[in-house]
């Protein structure tokens, strides 16, 4: 059985492929390249594989992304319906996110962005405590990493809510769902952190009609995709007081362009997409177990909905 390892990532692929082959031990690993003549393979690994794959490869009958994200590839027409897509469930990035968001969201309420402009002016001073009841966060999109970040905050005595389509309950979160929770979940939450997958129905679901619902003065926190941002939304809402402060780590442009408004803004803090950063033998020990059961008959966990986008 040979399975291609695709990417177009600056990843370190030699590695990839080592670690694989000694996962995959009775599998012939064979990297991708514009060279390569067809393997007539039906599995590939992948991440921002280029369109000549399919083309070469129409054999191919599964992909195992080495990502969470798949919009990419769902937006590609080059993608045969017929092939089975499957992503990344966690691999390390859930604590990290959920790490980042925490992070974040302590910064707002200790108000530590405010300690550190002191210390650069060599002042002591303490501020007055802010009470974490008057910050209620929201989690927009309660997947697995969603669910984490929820649960933790709420372990952190928060006052947490998550929104998601399907309304799945997590213990100690006030869930909301579908379309008709979406204002009353936005209504009662002062911090918003996004996470969702980047579907036809969630692009550019942070516009000012969503951020405009939240509890005055407002913070949002983008740890999903850049596309579900109205970046100049953003700008208005927060040069009009309704947003106090965001915390962005995707960006509609990747890297953000150096005149970029985001850069200068005071109360806007960059980050270049580092929220989470896939753990290679986390990966490898998941994209393995799960081609072992493709290749046994077995249900494969992660396999992407196309009708849903995620």
């Amino acid at each position: 059985m040979k399975i291609l390892f695709c990417s177009t990532h600056p990843l370190h692929t030699a590695d990839y492929v080592a670690d694989f082959q000694a996962a995959l031990p009775h599998a012939e690993l064979v990297p991708w390249h514009a060279g390569l003549p067809a393997q007539g393979a039906e599995l590939a690994i992948v991440f921002q594989p280029p369109d000549a794959l399919y083309a070469r490869e129409p054999q191919l009958r599964a992909l195992f992304n080495l990502g969470a994200g798949v919009d990419a590839l769902l937006r590609n027409p080059a993608l045969p319906p017929s092939v089975a897509l499957y992503r990344i469930e966690d691999a390390g990035m859930s604590a990290q996110i959920a790490e980042y968001v925490v992070h974040a969201v302590a910064g707002i309420v200790r108000q530590f962005g405010r300690y550190a402009g002191q210390q650069t002016q060599g002042r002591w001073q303490q501020l007055t405590a802010r009470d974490r009841r008057a910050f209620p966060v929201g989690v927009l999109g309660l997947g697995a990493i969603g669910r984490r970040i929820a649960a933790v905050l709420a372990q952190l005595d928060y006052d947490v809510a998550g929104w998601s389509r399907s309304g799945q309950p997590v213990d100690g979160v006030q869930v909301f769902a579908g379309a008709d929770g979406l204002p009353a979940f936005l209504a009662r939450s002062r911090i918003l952190v996004n996470i969702l997958p980047l579907t036809e129905e969630t692009s550019g679901i942070l516009r000012a009609q969503t951020m405009g619902q939240l509890l005055a003065p407002a913070h949002v926190v983008n740890v999903g995709r850049g596309e579900h941002l109205v970046e100049e939304d953003l700008l208005a809402l927060l040069d009009a007081g309704q947003v106090e402060s965001a915390v962005l780590d995707v960006f509609r442009t990747e890297p953000l362009p150096p005149d970029h408004p985001f850069w200068r803004h005071p109360r806007v803090t960059v980050t270049p997409h580092v929220a989470a950063q896939t753990g290679r033998r986390e990966t490898v020990a998941q994209i393995a177990r799960k081609i072992e059961d493709w290749l046994a008959g077995r249900p494969v966990s992660g396999q992407v909905s196309r009708a849903r986008g995620y």
